[in-house]
């Protein structure tokens, strides 16, 4: 017994749903390593922010804007507010290279200013 022969138009489907799988396949992937470095880039913020609220709180302004240089992704901003005896600290970056673009990451952090640093300004 000889298998039904195939019809000349469907020569090819196979191929092509091969590609387009494949092709999605990898926007698929592109798209999880690219959250997966959004979330890494925004825990770098958030920690960029945090030590530059201890160190604003203690007074060190440079030491502030060295541990975001370090600690957050490239170009990343910082924005110190003080009120009273409170500061908080934003620290704002853009993913590299256009990465997902209108994104914004930004890190958030609040400190009391320590009490030597109140005494000696005031």
């Amino acid at each position: 017994m000889t298998p039904p022969a195939r019809a000349e138009s469907d020569r090819g489907a196979v191929t092509v749903e091969a590609a387009i799988g494949l092709g999605v396949l990898a926007i698929m992937f592109s798209l999880v390593l690219a959250g997966v470095f959004m979330a890494s880039w925004q825990l770098r913020c958030v920690d960029a922010a945090q030590e530059a609220a201890r160190l604003a709180a203690r007074g060190d302004q440079a030491g502030a804007d060295q541990a975001v240089d370090s600690l957050a992704p490239p170009g990343a901003r910082l924005a110190i507010q003080t009120s009273g005896e409170q500061i908080t600290t934003d620290v704002t970056a853009s993913p590299p290279g256009g990465l997902l673009p209108g994104i914004t990451l930004r890190g958030h952090a609040y400190a009391l200013v320590e009490p030597e640093v109140s005494d000696a300004s005031g």
